[in-house]
């Protein structure tokens, strides 16, 4: 076996164009934990996990994300706002003044991979300039064993660079911060920012464009668990949805919270190794999995301690971003490998905030692919500032900013996927009932757990569905363990006529918001539109 200490003096960085760097090679999460302490650049929370400050930057800044337009990508990828085009010569030129940066520096260099079914391994290679940031690489990508790391070929190298500040009018950058994606040369750049994040989320959009366009199979933004009996369910929907505690089922095992791929084969596999989960008002009894997760080889980003290091999870003073990483493995029910066969349910989770949206419908495959561009949840008052009344925010599939195709694209795949394995679709709103924001309340837990037990079980399959007359959707009129009133969203509010009024004004907003995708959309999607409005 090759020790790790002579691996390093093996590993050159030469080829990358980076020289006399002291290169520190596969270090285990206690070694950066102890780097990063000893180096003044982070603190011990009294759960024992590592806790660090990004700085400038508390999370991503989608304007300042790039993909390089190439041979490889300029047929292919959606430009526009989301995806950023970048010239090849000005990528080329920035990359030069990184590596001659982190030349003659101190490096943390390591080797993983993305996506748990080995026919799809990514193999990726991480030089980071901070030993946190390796070790949040560790927390987030697979790792190799030993074995593995003996021919270890990188396939795909990820520079990060935190401290090197891009000078905008020499190179091209909108500002001193970039993310930039090269599909010809297999390159994510990252400069200028602290946050993590966008490590692991460069990844996932190269996956985004290449497992769909290379190799026949739909990359999802959503989180997946397993039953006892084999089947396995997915959970899509942005922040504040809920995504990440349903899937969190005791019953069920978890296969990953964020990032997913569905092959031509009809399985499921994680592409990372790890959690990236928000720690807002995090407390034991709201999410005792991401509480427990909490301990040495978890890092906190943000958050406020005391002299002890007590967490405040509910101070928001540096950002309402506050995260976690750690590993899977820190979490106890998981799936081993990150694999689930034979998707059968599929869940779409919307906080409505207006109050109208069913707590539980069945989709249509035209109405599962039009709610899957739409990507539909509400912002509520207080989330964001001069938000005094909720909105309706879009993101379409779930997650706009990491999807290089056409949100279409996916759509159409999710579409056939669903016929192929005959699978259900539902949309489940974790939102307000009896009224919007204001006036309704949080829809119960409880219930929402019920619905998606009862879903799951099958249970749902030949009781009576009525139409709701303006969003065209199917309500089942009974669910074990729910009130039957609660299905109905017309029924819980006092004011009919206002529940009408508000219903069709949401149904406007979804129209309005899919005319920049109806030219790309077939006739099915277009049928999946709310039938008023």
């Amino acid at each position: 076996m090759v020790n790790k200490n002579q691996t390093a003096n093996m590993i050159s960085l030469e080829s990358y164009g980076i020289k006399n760097a002291k290169v520190n090679y596969q270090l285990t999460s206690k070694e950066l934990h102890n780097e990063t302490i000893s180096k003044g650049l982070g603190k011990v929370a009294n759960s024992g996990a590592l806790a660090v400050d990004t700085g400038e930057f508390t999370g991503r800044s989608p304007k300042d994300r790039f993909i390089v337009k190439d041979e490889v990508t300029k047929d292919k990828v959606w430009w526009g706002d989301i995806n950023i085009p970048f010239s090849p010569e000005k990528f080329d030129a920035l990359y030069n003044k990184v590596v001659n940066f982190l030349s003659e520096r101190e490096l943390y260099v390591r080797d993983s991979f993305a996506c748990a079914d080995e026919n799809y391994k990514l193999n990726i290679r991480v030089i980071n300039e901070q030993p946190w940031m390796n070790m949040f690489s560790y927390n987030m990508f697979l790792r190799p064993s030993e074995a593995e790391l003996e021919n270890f070929d990188p396939e795909w190298i990820i520079v990060n660079a935190p401290s090197f500040m891009a000078n905008p009018e020499e190179d091209g950058t909108r500002q001193h911060n970039f993310a930039i994606l090269n599909f010809e040369r297999k390159i994510a750049l990252i400069g200028g920012t602290g946050y993590t994040g966008e490590i692991k989320k460069g990844i996932f959009s190269a996956l985004n464009f290449i497992l769909p366009v290379f190799k026949n199979t739909m990359p999802m933004h959503c989180s997946a668990n397993v039953g006892e009996n084999g089947e396995t369910a997915i959970f899509f929907g942005l922040s504040g949805t809920g995504k990440t505690t349903l899937s969190a089922d005791p019953k069920r095992k978890l296969i990953g919270d964020d990032e997913h791929g569905w092959t031509s084969e009809n399985s499921i596999f994680n592409f990372e190794g790890g959690c990236y989960a928000k720690v807002i008002d995090l407390s034991a009894e709201k999410e005792p999995d991401i509480y427990k997760a909490i301990k040495p080889g978890a890092i906190l980003e943000n958050v406020i301690m005391d002299e002890n290091g007590e967490v405040d999870f509910e101070d928001v003073s540096i950002t309402q971003n506050t995260r976690v990483s750690y590993p899977i493995y820190h979490i106890d029910n998981i799936q081993v490998p990150s694999i689930g066969k034979n998707p059968k349910n599929i869940f779409f989770l919307t906080a409505d905030a207006f109050g109208v949206l069913p707590p539980i419908s069945k989709l249509t495959p035209g109405q599962a692919a039009y709610h899957f561009i739409s990507g539909y949840t509400a912002k509520v008052a207080g989330t964001e500032a001069g938000i005094n009344e909720p909105l309706p925010s879009f993101s379409a599939c779930f997650g706009a900013p990491f999807m290089p195709l056409h949100p279409t694209k996916y759509a159409e795949m999710l579409s056939k996927k669903m016929k192929d394995a005959n699978v259900n679709v539902w949309l489940i709103n974790t939102g307000w009932t009896g009224g919007p924001y204001g006036v309704g309340s949080r829809m119960k837990l409880k219930y929402t757990r019920a619905m998606i037990t009862a879903a799951l079980e099958g249970k749902l399959n030949d009781v009576e569905y009525k139409q709701h007359v303006i969003f065209g959707l199917n309500i089942p009129q009974t669910c074990e363990d729910v009130p039957s009133e609660v299905l109905n969203p017309r029924s819980t509010w006092d004011n009919k006529e206002a529940y009408d009024k508000k219903a069709l004004e949401l149904a406007t907003s979804f129209k309005k918001n899919f005319k920049k995708f109806e030219d790309n959309a077939n006739e099915e999607i277009l049928a999946g539109a709310p039938i008023a409005g």
